[in-house]
């Protein structure tokens, strides 16, 4: 019997976090980790108190026919890596690893490609985050060093994230 990578033991996870989303379009679970221990965990949804998209059967960016990436301040939820650094004090976070992972609400398949936002690369850069691995299959991932975000700044550019 193989053993799971420590990277995809944390993907696994942070999949598992996904299932908890509450957004129609797309499920993210994050997780924050440190000298093997888990952090906290956040995934996307509508701040607390708040109806979530799914119990109100409806997302607004879908009905107004918003691409992704664009237009995050018509959105309900807040997002699986912001979530995961609200729940953790930044002394903590220094150093570590944000694990994350897409999936599709309907089939609930791992979806590749994504990415964190500009808002959400922001957090992490503040929260002292490391480095942050994205899975885009079962067994494959990004490995993204933090400090590459300050090189090669984006937000100068407009390419949007997720």
């Amino acid at each position: 019997m193989e053993r799971v990578s420590k990277i995809n033991y944390y993907l696994d996870i942070a999949q598992t976090v996904s299932e908890r989303s509450t957004c129609l379009r797309r499920r993210f679970g994050a997780i924050i980790v440190k000298n093997d221990v888990i952090i906290s965990t956040g995934y996307n949804g509508a701040p607390r108190g708040r109806k979530n998209c799914s119990d109100m059967k409806m997302c607004y960016r879908e009905q107004l026919g918003i691409p992704r990436g664009e237009r995050y301040e018509l959105c309900r939820s807040v997002h699986s890596e912001a979530n995961a650094i609200i729940s953790a004090s930044r002394e903590s976070m220094l150093g570590s690893s944000l694990y994350m992972c897409c999936t599709d609400p309907k089939t609930g398949e791992i979806l590749p490609g994504t990415n964190s936002c500009m808002m959400c690369k922001r957090l992490i850069l503040n929260a002292g985050i490391s480095k942050v691995f994205i899975r885009d299959t079962k067994d494959d991932y990004r490995e993204v060093d933090v400090l590459d975000w300050i090189e090669n700044d984006d937000s100068l550019s407009g390419q949007m994230g997720y």
